[in-house]
């Protein structure tokens, strides 16, 4: 984890780290100056979760999204627990970690709840929840305690939203049972300082919602429950949801048929186990997962289109790995006539063959080259669209997708041993291989989180260098007649700093006719 300084210095301003606990008061909260009790956890309990217990110093903590990942949304997030405990993994650092992966920064609220006078405060509270009419009334002063809590969050997150990167008109608040009790009274009590943008209650207890008034601005609500809660929650959350939606305020209501209470984000084998991906559409459909830094990609064709593609890409790896389909017509076409030479590689191989056909015609040369494919897809089509085509040459161009990780993590060994498995299998078949270096990149649209990876690239062909060698093969060196200062390409060499442009595949041309004499 980085260290609150770096992240200071990155900002030039106060700021927290991911995972900086942050208080909320200065000194003693007020209402807590006669608190003698300590904070603590239970671990081995009724409830078989991690729960936090007698807090009197509320704080939030901060769990803040990867850069490139970043939409500019904040989600305060009120675990839950009758008021006497937190579920703090289940509903809270969990919940934060799933926003985290959609670009959302999340703090955990750790809100002041009644004390509990044993190690187990779960056996305290179990008998309490006989009798919700005494329960409520013991925890109405903890329930105003939290509401102040849940509204000083809201303001400190608000007050350093720039500091974080955060949009301070897109800060929602979230809560499961006590803590969707603590949702609501949040945001009936808000004012233009302290009240949240949108809220998400989920399976909240509404009976001690301190608060009716719904407020005039846009204040989007999204509801979840099972409608087999044990603690009959199911009709609080139509009724939260009409008050919204007869209000006029952008309201959704999921109910789901199993799940009981509690659900957060365990894993049950039941529908329910996907409501949090309903809750990411609700964002996205509100504006709340739009990146500050979208990709290139996201930027052409949305985010949504290219998770979609995500998806159906990883679909089409699980189904058909290596792509045995992709020329397998082109092959028969060619009516095992000898060719030339075939390139192999990956979309930039397809991509220069679209681009200038003419180039591979009046050559006598083949493409196969196919989009996004790593060393190991080509070894496994090596036979089909090279040995069988009965070629004279072989150009073998990869790279670039594995140190992108299309496939996976990235080993340098790996790739290398791919490699070295084509020029087996090209040489025991009486096929010149001909090794080209990887292009220079800096990093890659599709894989933002990796950074800058040119120093990978630079090594890899290194290796590939000194294999050709090794095998006295020829060595087509791409990348020293392309290359920029930064180890990337140019934009008039590469519009996306990874495919060639016309004029980045003319000096392509240059080279392999030259290696081909």
């Amino acid at each position: 984890m980085r260290s609150f300084l770096c992240l200071l210095l990155l900002f030039g301003s106060q700021f927290v780290n991911a995972q900086e606990v942050i208080k909320l008061y200065d000194g003693v909260p007020p209402g807590s100056e006669n608190a003698t009790w300590s904070e603590a956890t239970s671990t081995k309990n009724m409830f078989n979760t991690e729960v936090v217990y007698n807090v009197k110093e509320p704080t939030i903590t901060a769990y803040l999204p990867e850069k490139h990942l970043n939409t500019g949304t904040a989600i305060i997030v009120a675990p839950g627990g009758a008021f006497h405990t937190l579920s703090i993994n289940n509903e809270g650092v969990d919940v934060a970690k799933w926003l985290n992966s959609k670009g959302i920064a999340a703090f955990v609220l750790k809100y002041r709840v009644a004390p509990s006078f044993t190690d187990d405060p779960v056996k305290e509270l179990m008998p309490k929840m006989a009798n919700f009419d005494a329960l409520d009334k013991e925890n109405e002063p903890y329930v105003r305690l939290a509401t102040a809590d849940g509204l000083k969050a809201v303001e400190y997150v608000r007050k350093h939203a720039e500091e974080m990167e955060i949009n301070p008109d897109k800060i929602g608040f979230m809560g499961f049972s006590a803590g969707g009790t603590l949702t609501m009274s949040v945001v009936y009590n808000g004012t233009e300082k302290d009240r949240p943008n949108f809220v998400a209650p989920i399976y909240a207890y509404e009976p001690a919602v301190i608060g009716s008034k719904i407020p005039v601005e846009k204040t989007p609500i999204f509801v979840c429950v099972a409608g087999d809660d044990q603690l009959k929650m199911m009709p609080m959350s139509i009724s939260i949801y009409k008050k919204w939606f007869d209000a006029g305020q952008p309201a959704e209501l999921h109910i789901y048929e199993k799940g009981g209470h509690g659900f957060g984000m365990r894993e049950q084998k039941l529908p329910v186990d996907s409501w949090y991906d309903r809750f990411g559409d609700w964002l996205r459909d509100q504006g709340l997962r739009d990146k500050i830094r979208p990709s290139k990609y996201e930027k052409q064709f949305g985010e949504a289109e290219v998770e979609k593609g995500e998806r159906m890409a990883a679909e089409r790896l699980r189904r058909n790995f290596g792509g045995m389909d992709r020329y397998k017509e082109a092959n028969a076409k060619l009516n095992g006539e000898a060719q030339k030479v075939v390139f192999l590689g990956n979309s930039i191989t397809e991509g220069w063959y679209r681009q200038d056909e003419d180039f591979f015609k009046r050559n006598q040369f083949v493409g196969r080259g196919i989009s996004g494919q790593t060393s190991s897809q080509l070894l496994v089509r090596f036979r089909q669209d090279v040995v069988d085509l009965h070629p004279e040459k072989v150009i073998i161009h990869i790279g670039t997708n594995d140190v992108a990780e299309n496939t996976g993590p990235y080993d340098e060994d790996f790739t290398i041993g791919n490699i070295e498995s084509m020029i087996d299998i090209a040489e025991q078949n009486g096929i010149q291989v001909l090794i080209a270096s990887v292009l220079p990149a800096t990093k890659f649209e599709w894989r933002l989180a990796l950074g800058d990876r040119s120093a990978e690239i630079v090594k890899l062909n290194e290796r590939l260098k000194s294999l050709a060698k090794e095998r006295v093969l020829k060595y087509i060196d791409y990348h020293s007649a392309m290359k920029n200062e930064s180890n990337g390409l140019s934009p008039e060499l590469a519009a996306d700093g990874v495919h060639p442009t016309a004029e980045g595949f003319k000096i392509m041309e240059k080279l392999v006719l030259e290696a081909l004499k």
